[in-house]
């Protein structure tokens, strides 16, 4: 009963914090293997569990994303050849391959979201107070991006929430909560096609007890996510963002 407890009170806060921030994983992950679960059954059947949080997440914020369908579907195949990529080297590849740079990449993440407004600000003098053309070669580069980021979303996927927002902010100049919107979006497809290719060619590394569990608790978590995090204001979800953050890469960095 206890461990039933512990898996979804872990869901619930992993399926919040991803719609808002990122880095769910670093809540439900560490609470499986504490429970002694092992690590690739633990990553999957996780994996598998988050996606229904990923889905109310983005059903919530379907406001923010009016307006963001042609960027959604220039970026929705990266994510789709990333998440498998992803999933198939996670079965292949010791996990210290990526996790040794987990951390560097997620405060890489963070400096992108705090600097990005200032970036959109000379960015926009530059011309003339216009935002950011979205030109062929720009939305080449970022769907690139976001493929990388793919791949690491379905091989761990720790703060990948964190990593596409910078990018975006960086990149982009829509407004932060529309961010929110299209990250959600492109880390759920992520979530779900890793997912689909663990029951593929894993099925014997998911334990469905797990999965339930944490996308029982993920998914409750991520209607409540979506109802706080579309009422923060820009900075205060950008403190939001580092604060998290800085707590993912000091647990990757100590646990290390």
């Amino acid at each position: 009963m206890l461990e039933t407890v512990a898996i979804l009170a872990a869901g619930f806060w992993a399926g919040t914090i991803n719609v808002v921030v990122g880095s769910g994983t670093l809540v439900t992950f560490p609470t499986l293997l504490l429970l002694g679960y092992p690590p690739v059954v633990a990553n999957v059947s996780n994996n598998i569990g988050l996606v229904g949080g990923g889905l109310t997440g983005s059903f919530g914020y379907r406001r923010e994303l009016v307006g963001q369908g042609p960027l959604l579907r220039r970026l929705l195949p990266a994510s789709l050849a990333g998440g498998v990529a992803g999933a198939v080297l996670l079965l292949v590849l010791p996990s210290s391959a990526f996790r040794a740079i987990v951390p560097v990449l997620i405060v890489v993440g963070l400096v992108m979201v705090v600097a990005g407004p200032a970036v959109q600000r000379r960015a926009a003098r530059r011309r003339g107070g216009h935002d950011v053309a979205m030109t062929p070669a720009r939305t080449a580069a970022l769907a690139v991006g976001i493929g990388l980021l793919g791949v690491y979303g379905g091989y761990f996927g720790a703060a990948q929430g964190i990593l596409v927002m910078g990018l975006m902010t960086v990149m982009t100049s829509i407004a932060l909560q529309s961010v929110v919107g299209v990250k959600n979006v492109l880390t759920t497809v992520v979530n779900a096609v890793a997912a689909v290719t663990f029951m593929l060619v894993a099925w014997d590394r998911i334990d469905w007890h797990v999965v339930l569990l944490v996308a029982v608790g993920a998914t409750l978590g991520g209607l409540v996510g979506a109802r706080i995090g579309r009422r923060l204001p820009a900075p205060a979800l950008r403190t939001l963002i580092v604060v998290v953050g800085t707590v993912a890469v000091v647990r990757l960095v100590t646990a290390g």
